[in-house]
């Protein structure tokens, strides 16, 4: 908690429509996503884009060609070549970690107007070669005579370019040895979570976003132009004829014997960026601006990576006892749909006396579900790791804004076993 006299405001945000991956590269590189959301959030604003102190961009997988993408974004938006810009990488939370960083050097007084947010398109992940094939090339660029690198020739095997696929490395725990998939499933089985459920989970978050889109609920979306002249204008992984049915049919992926999370009631790979203004409580008064709410805590928590889907709940619970605060006295509860398995693992273990009371020393409540991801999630709309973070967060805030509400908050599980959130209430 900060005092009155150092309060942070979200003044406004914007975000990219999501953009499923589908057979190759998308239209938009992570720069290009992220100055998309930023340069209209930044022209309809009071202030100059020179005028922020800083830039803070999460970003999970930049390209070589925008390793500080937050230092690219910062310059094509306009922002000049004397406001500093960093990246930030906390995995699934990276937006988050952006907005938080924000936060925290406002409180401080380090900064008073910060443009923060977060990025991927994941669309344009690399592939790697192995590590036989990179000492082979490595050998091969040494080589001095016509005798060695025919040696080198001869030994070269067509195996050696299969490629390492990156975001599958990424997302498999190096300590644990398991993708985030497989921890899901511990989740659910921790918690009984059945397929039948995971799968009428993932069904009511397209059939929420459906109903979002068709009533104007995502207007902090901004339309994109891609090369070709197509319009981007909504989030593209909607699945309007999506059914138990039809999910029931899908195959697991991460325990093909005995495991239930499919593709279906899992997040979507995908391409897009969500841009925030966070601003002081003196630059509020100086441009007379009218914020969309107040950052009122962050946490961050970890656990056990094997089930690190529950990460949500080890950093809502602390926050909610820090501000003696329950759930239900949330008006608005966005949790990042990573997995059906894990969002219903974290209703779960809030409802569970013994985990609550193990972790946390008591309960804070239970999640109202007509309260939670309202407009659908990642499952539905995807999730591109450095973005979803700040899309949650502004969020949040445009459901406050759309029903009159007075707090939410915001959270993500992240890879490695740690969880995010932050507490939010309308201005």
């Amino acid at each position: 908690m900060v005092s009155a006299q150092s309060r942070v405001y979200v003044v406004d945000g914007a975000r990219t429509p999501f953009l499923r991956a589908k057979t190759g590269l998308g239209p938009f590189t992570g720069s290009d996503l992220a100055v998309a959301a930023g340069r209209s959030l930044v022209a309809r604003q009071p202030f100059a884009a020179d005028a922020f102190d800083e830039v803070i961009v999460g970003a999970a997988m930049p390209s070589a060609d925008e390793a500080n993408i937050g230092r690219v974004v910062s310059l094509r938006v306009g922002c000049g070549e004397k406001v500093p810009a960093w990246t930030v990488m906390r995995n699934c939370a990276s937006g988050l970690q952006a907005i938080d960083t924000a936060y925290l050097n406002i409180v401080a007084g380090r900064s008073s107007l910060v443009l923060a947010g977060g990025t991927d398109a994941m669309s344009h992940a690399p592939l790697l070669y192995g590590p036989v094939m990179v000492n082979w090339l490595a050998q091969w660029y040494a080589a001095k005579s016509f005798g060695q690198k025919a040696g080198l020739a001869m030994k070269f095997k067509l195996s050696q370019l299969a490629p390492v696929i990156a975001i599958l490395r990424g997302l498999t725990d190096p300590v644990v040895k398991l993708s985030m998939g497989s921890t899901a499933e511990i989740v659910a089985k921790r918690f009984g979570i059945t397929r039948a459920m995971m799968d009428e989970f993932a069904v009511e978050s397209h059939r929420r976003l459906a109903f979002a889109q068709d009533n104007g609920h995502l207007k902090e979306i901004e339309p994109m132009f891609g090369p070709d002249g197509t319009v981007y204008s909504a989030d593209d992984g909607l699945r309007r004829d999506s059914s138990v049915e039809k999910l029931a049919k899908l195959k697991p992926v991460f325990d093909r014997t005995y495991g239930n999370v499919t593709a279906g009631n899992s997040s979507q790979i995908t391409d897009g960026a969500a841009m925030l203004v966070i601003a002081s409580e003196e630059v509020v008064r100086e441009y007379s601006l009218k914020p969309l709410g107040r950052i009122v805590d962050s946490h961050w928590g970890a656990l056990d990576p094997a089930e690190m889907g529950l990460g949500p709940v080890h950093a809502i619970a602390p926050m909610l006892q820090r501000n003696n605060l329950k759930l239900e006295d949330m008006d608005a509860i966005e949790i990042n749909e990573a997995f059906a398995a894990q969002v219903l693992g974290c209703v779960a273990a809030f409802s569970d006396d013994g985990y609550m009371k193990e972790h946390f020393g008591g309960g804070v409540g239970k999640v109202d579900r007509a309260k939670l991801n309202v407009d659908g999630g990642a499952i539905a709309l995807g999730h591109p790791i450095g973005a979803s973070g700040a899309r949650v967060v502004l969020h949040a805030l445009k459901v406050l804004e759309r029903t009159g509400g007075k707090r939410a908050v915001a959270s993500l599980c992240i890879g490695g076993g740690q969880g995010g959130a932050m507490l939010l209430e309308r201005a």
